[in-house]
């Protein structure tokens, strides 16, 4: 397959399936989407189980290192919802950084990164782990440039609160928009790069 022929995709990856297409547990696999993925789709960065939303997947085995290797941080955007009212002072800290623990690092300060505490909840279907809508929660727009392991869920714990729901919405200028979970939109390779802001480079064929 040259570099002309790769595919590029957009899934909303619903809740409780892993961004994988194997795997040796039983776990729901992204196989399980009723899309024809073409041989050699993989997803490009992961997110976790109980996590959902925007989702890329490629033929194209470079664009992992391509986004998550070169000089250029990208901004990844979540809606989150926690567990109780969350302050303005707390969500100043997060604004400011706050120290998590990253399995295997030990402490980890947090870089500075945008976050907005939303008047109303977004337009998202709910699920099982939400709580009682009467139950007091807040829902937060909070967009980063690091992504280390389950960051975003440390970081509410470190202004005690608990992450209920996580949804990715947005890798710089690609949008989950209204996609439906467990849907998948393509983008031409082109318009890809051009949203991610990465150079796709002159590489021939692998």
């Amino acid at each position: 397959m040259t570099q002309r022929e790769h595919r590029y995709f957009v899934l909303n990856k619903p809740f409780g399936m892993v961004s994988q297409f194997v795997c040796v547990e039983d776990v729901r696999l992204l196989g399980e989407v009723d899309f024809d993925f073409p041989e050699g789709t993989h997803a490009i960065g992961r997110l976790d189980g109980l996590s959902e939303g925007l989702l890329l997947l490629s033929t194209n085995k470079r664009v992992t290192k391509l986004l998550f290797e070169g000089d250029r941080p990208h901004k990844r955007t979540y809606l989150v919802r926690v567990t109780n009212i969350m302050t303005p002072e707390k969500v100043q800290q997060l604004r400011e950084g706050v120290t998590i623990r990253v399995r295997g690092r030990g402490e980890h300060r947090t870089a500075p990164c945008e976050v907005e505490l939303l008047d109303a909840p977004p337009d998202v279907l709910p699920h099982q782990l939400e709580q009682n809508p009467r139950i007091p929660h807040s829902w937060l727009r909070i967009s980063l440039y690091e992504g280390k392991r389950h960051q975003i869920r440390n970081m509410m714990l470190a202004v005690n609160h608990e992450c209920r729901r996580l949804i990715r919405i947005a890798i710089d200028d690609i949008v989950l928009g209204d996609l439906a979970p467990g849907c998948v939109r393509e983008i031409e390779e082109e318009q890809f790069f051009k949203l991610l802001k990465i150079d796709n480079g002159e590489d021939s064929a692998e």
